[in-house]
């Protein structure tokens, strides 16, 4: 029902930015559409931190669907990866 992802600094073991479903106020419409809203707000986060790159973890999921949609919206938003 609800998608988040985080970026997380793996040498400091912190996360560094989050963005979830549940929180997101443009979070509206089709489990594809919440996941672009959240690929956004991550994206734009990021950015405000200063952070331009990052390695995308699909956590074993398949590149396709939401999982895509989140990713694409993070590009768009200026997140490389």
């Amino acid at each position: 029902m609800h998608i988040s992802a985080q970026l997380i600094d793996d040498d400091a073991g912190r996360t560094l930015v989050a963005a979830s479903s549940v929180t997101a106020r443009d979070a509206k419409g089709n489990k594809t559409e919440r996941a672009k809203a959240v690929g956004a707000m991550l994206g734009e986060r990021a950015k405000a931190k200063g952070i331009g790159e990052a390695v995308f973890d699909r956590g074993g999921y398949r590149y396709h669907g939401r999982i895509k949609a989140l990713g694409d919206a993070a590009r768009s938003a200026g997140l490389r990866f």
